[in-house]
């Protein structure tokens, strides 16, 4: 197994890997309908990919108001700590631009990945594309 590193992507240059990830992690295992998954977000967000080699594995999105999302990692490759790269980068790059506090909606069975990260829970539960999710924040 090679190092897994993480860059930033550029949506349109990228956009095979980036869409071949969130469609197999959400779209095809978790069943969120594909007009759920693809918004106007998408052009205006910094986008990372994590690799293992020169294979790209895992993505995630960091919007410019510090809002982290669409963190997705293959099924293969999870319990790697690719989803950890994946969210350091996030975070390192949201404080590099200032953002104080990063913002996100987990699912509820991933809540305590985030809270290992430094997030806490700010809501209650509630359905987002029919899983449950809680809002979570970290304050750098």
């Amino acid at each position: 197994m090679n190092k897994i590193r993480v860059r930033v992507a550029n949506w349109q240059k990228d956009i095979a890997d980036l869409r071949r990830i969130r469609e197999a992690v959400f779209i095809n295992e978790q069943q969120v309908p594909p007009e759920l998954e693809w918004d106007s977000d998408d052009a205006d967000a910094v986008h990372f990919l994590a690799y293992e080699g020169d294979y790209a594995i895992g993505t995630a999105r960091l919007l410019l108001d510090g809002h982290i999302g669409r963190v997705s990692v293959l099924k293969d490759w999870r319990g790697l700590k690719v989803g950890d790269a994946l969210m350091n980068a996030a975070v390192s790059e949201a404080e590099k631009r200032g953002l104080k506090q990063q913002m996100l909606s987990a699912q509820v069975h991933a809540s305590a990945f985030y809270e290992r990260l430094g997030f806490n829970i700010v809501s209650e539960e509630f359905l987002e594309a029919g899983i449950p999710h809680v809002d979570m924040v970290r304050d750098s």
